[in-house]
């Protein structure tokens, strides 16, 4: 656990060293493209349930999440048009190094859900929340395209409840049994291929 730790402060720092000048002109797009914060905070929850503020780039419009937590679609109407190019590419995700840093995520993890639907994960399902949860892990690699699925569900809250979040757990799971710095490399690997492929 100390290697992973000292794993993520590292390479959290070095990316927003790296990344700042993208920092910079993100914010500045965002500021000039609608009204509204540069970021987005969202209350997730986390290792043995304990909720935090997951932080990205905002990519909708102002209080968009008062109508619904999902978005359908790479084309939602709540989108902004810089937001659209944010989320392609999941440039929008980038701000969650802070979340790394202050020790609420790691750079690989379950993905942290909102309390909405961790209310409705059974005794088994809740063990995902015994590990700190993660910027990517095998279940973001392979929902890549969730907006997509979504979009051409009849009923996407229940498409997602029903059966992306069940199948998204179950990847954590394996993650949970089988993890090590050298598996966290290679999701990070993948991960930076399925988006540059996009």
């Amino acid at each position: 656990m100390l290697v992973k730790r000292l794993f993520d402060v590292f390479f959290a720092l070095a990316g927003m060293l790296v990344l700042f000048p993208v920092f910079i002109t993100v914010a500045f797009l965002i500021k000039a493209g609608s009204k509204g914060g540069i970021f987005y905070k969202q209350v997730r929850v986390g290792l043995n349930q304990k909720t935090f503020k997951l932080v990205k780039f905002r990519t909708m419009c102002a209080n968009a999440d008062q109508d619904g937590l999902l978005t359908v679609g790479d084309h939602d109407m709540r989108i902004t048009k810089i937001g659209y190019w944010l989320r392609k590419y999941k440039i929008d995700e980038l701000p969650q190094l802070i979340n790394v840093l202050n020790g609420d995520m790691s750079f690989v993890g379950p993905r942290p859900e909102v309390c909405k639907y961790v209310e409705l994960y059974n005794s088994f399902q809740k063990r995902v929340l015994t590990v700190k949860p993660g910027i990517t892990d095998w279940a973001s690699i392979e929902f890549i395209d969730e907006n997509r699925l979504l979009a051409n569900a009849e009923d996407p809250e229940s498409f997602y409840i029903n059966t992306i979040i069940p199948l998204k757990i179950d990847q954590n799971l394996k993650y949970i049994d089988h993890h090590s710095i050298w598996i966290d490399l290679k999701i990070i690997s993948y991960t930076l291929k399925s988006i540059l492929v996009r």
